[in-house]
Order: C-alpha cells, then sequence, then structure tokens
C-alpha cells in the first residue's frame, strides 16, 4: 500500500534463496497484492502450502487499509460513511501511528492525506500548487484532530482524511510473519512491494542478505549500495530520488512535511531502517526522511530504547556519503 506514495529502493539478492540442491526445501510464495508485488521464503518440515491463508489475510487488510479500495474501511472513513465500523487492522494501524507522531513530534502523521492527494501522489487527480492551497489545506492536517472512540473514527472537521500509506505496508508483512510464527515456522523471510521481516536463516543456513539500492535519479539499471544481513529483524527503506516530478523549474519529491505542507529539502537521499517490527521500520524510514539526516541522528540519541538501526545515504559536497550503524552478523 505504500507502492504510490512512497518507493522504497530494496533489491533482494535471490542468490541466497532455496534451490533444489539445497539440503533444506523452502517455499516459495509470490505474486501481487496491494498494488506491488509480494514474495514469501519459508521452511516447513511438514511443507505445508499456506498460499491460500496468505492470500485470504492480504484480501483483509487491503478492505481495512488501502486507500485504493473504493470499499476499503479506511476510504469509507474518508468519505464520512457513518455507518463503517474499524477492525482490528485499522485500530492496531491508527494506534500505532498517532504513537509514532507523538515521538516524532509530528513528523509522522496519518492526516497527510489532503497534501499527498494535491501534489498528485495519493488517491486523486493532482491540484495546482501554490503556498495558498497548502495553507488552506493545512487546517485539515494534524494528528491531534483525530482519535477513535466507541469503535469509530471521530475528526476535527469533516475534510479530514487518513493515509496509511507509510505504515500499513509494515504492518502488512508483521500480519503474515506473525501467522507464520503461529503455524511454528521459525525460518522465513516476508517482503510486500520492499518492506520486510526475516527470522532464523535461509536454505544455505545463512541469516538473510537483503541489498541496499545506490540512489541515483534515472539510473537504467539499479546498482548495490551495500548488503545487510538480517537476524530476526525487519527493514524499510525510503528515498526521494526516484518518487518525484518536475513542474515549473521546481522539484517536488513524495516525502512532505505534515508540518509545513510542502516537500522535504535536504541532502538525505535514502533512509534503511532496521526494526524489530516491520511497521515500526516502516514508519520510521519516512519520519527520518522527513526529519534529514542532524535531526535524526539527534532523534536516535535519544531515542536508544527504540532499538532502531540505520543507514543513511546523503550529498555532500557532491558526493555520496554514509552514516551506519547496522552491523552485520
Amino acid at each position: 500500500m505504500r507502492i504510490l506514495s512512497l518507493f522504497t529502493i530494496l533489491s533482494f539478492l535471490f542468490a541466497c534463496a532455496p534451490n533444489q540442491q539445497t539440503e533444506r526445501n523452502y517455499i516459495q510464495l509470490q505474486g501481487n497484492a496491494q498494488g506491488t508485488t509480494f514474495q514469501i521464503l519459508y521452511y516447513d518440515s511438514l511443507q505445508r502450502d499456506f498460499s491460500s491463508q496468505v492470500d485470504s489475510l492480504l484480501k483483509q487488510l487491503d478492505y481495512s487499509l488501502s486507500t485504493y479500495v473504493p470499499y476499503s474501511i479506511i476510504s469509507r472513513v474518508n468519505k464520512n460513511d457513518s455507518t463503517v465500523i474499524l477492525d482490528e487492522h485499522f485500530i492496531s494501524v491508527f494506534n500505532r501511528a498517532q504513537e509514532i507522531a507523538i515521538i516524532s513530534n509530528g513528523a509522522f502523521d496519518i492526516t497527510v492525506a489532503p497534501l499527498v492527494n494535491a501534489y498528485g501522489f495519493g488517491f486523486t487527480k493532482k491540484e495546482n500548487i501554490d503556498s495558498l492551497l497548502i495553507d488552506s489545506l493545512l487546517q485539515f492536517v494534524g494528528y491531534q484532530k483525530v482519535k477513535i472512540e466507541n469503535g469509530k473514527l471521530i475528526k476535527e472537521k469533516p475534510q479530514m482524511q487518513l493515509d496509511f500509506n507509510a505504515i500499513a505496508q509494515g504492518y502488512s508483512v508483521d500480519v503474515i510473519a506473525n501467522f507464520l510464527e503461529e503455524k511454528a515456522v521459525s525460518d522465513y523471510l516476508v517482503e510486500i512491494g520492499g518492506e520486510l521481516r526475516c527470522k532464523g536463516v535461509n536454505a544455505k543456513g545463512n541469516y538473510w542478505n537483503i541489498g541496499i539500492d545506490k540512489p541515483i535519479e534515472n539510473a537504467e539499471k539499479r546498482e548495490i549500495q551495500t548488503v545487510v544481513s538480517l537476524k530476526n529483524r525487519a527493514m524499510a527503506t525510503s528515498g526521494n530520488y526516484r518518487k518525484f516530478y518536475e513542474e515549473g523549474g521546481m522539484k517536488y519529491s513524495h516525502t512532505l512535511n505534515p508540518k509545513t505542507g510542502w516537500p522535504v529539502k535536504h541532502h538525505l537521499l535514502s533512509v534503511t531502517v532496521l526494526a524489530d517490527d516491520a511497521m515500526t521500520a516502516d514508519a520510521f524510514a519516512t519520519v527520518f526522511m522527513v526529519m534529514g539526516k542532524e535531526e535524526t541522528l539527534k532523534f536516535l540519541e535519544n531515542h536508544k530504547e527504540l532499538n532502531l538501526q540505520v543507514y543513511l545515504i546523503y550529498q555532500e559536497n557532491g558526493k555520496l556519503q554514509v552514516f551506519n550503524t547496522i552491523h552485520n552478523n
């Protein structure tokens, strides 16, 4: 679901994936879901095929969280449908989003939908951007202006709309991963649209190796910047160098500052976040792209309890530079 509002920049090194010659036969599920693709690799001693259960879960998640499904719960909430009843998926994502909004001092804000739509990165047609329009839309943005009471979403103003695209895909990964763990699967990789979560080892008995793309605009081929070895962690990447457009001599990136209403302008090109769950990694990849490098470093220093690791790629003096707290095993 994040695919149309954020463009994740992960490349998977499937040379590490199982094949017929490996000692253990990993099951691979793949297909299309949530406007993007998914890939699941797991080892099960009983060789159970969970494809139908996974498809069912993905449909449930779309029905709850996708703004591109007109009858979804979030779409009905955005249309002020008074009969809609929030489900556990919607409530879980909303509550976690609000927690991250508070801890990030508003850098993360799911009420940003009116701005996202105006810039043409959302689920409606693009508008002509100027300061008057942005100022008028900001009155409908603010995570403090929405809450859940008695199973209903309460908005301060009816024009307010929600956008879960920066967190729901990570949540979907967690739902599938948790399902596998409930089935006693201890070695798996779950990936949806670039957000992923790994546990255990791959078919060769190694931790899962994931590539991070080098942030190059308009590149015909993707280049790997580095490879990260994941040990029971989730990972998400966000960047501005592919999802943007130019108009009137100005460049508009998809990462918007919820406080100003304008696209961010700083030298941070790509953020990769490792966390204990994919929903957290997904959301903080956006948080740090909004904050920029310096503010991100301060945040990490002050919030070590979150157990986040980052790989930041930024431009300085015309060259790509890296800040890295991820240490491969």
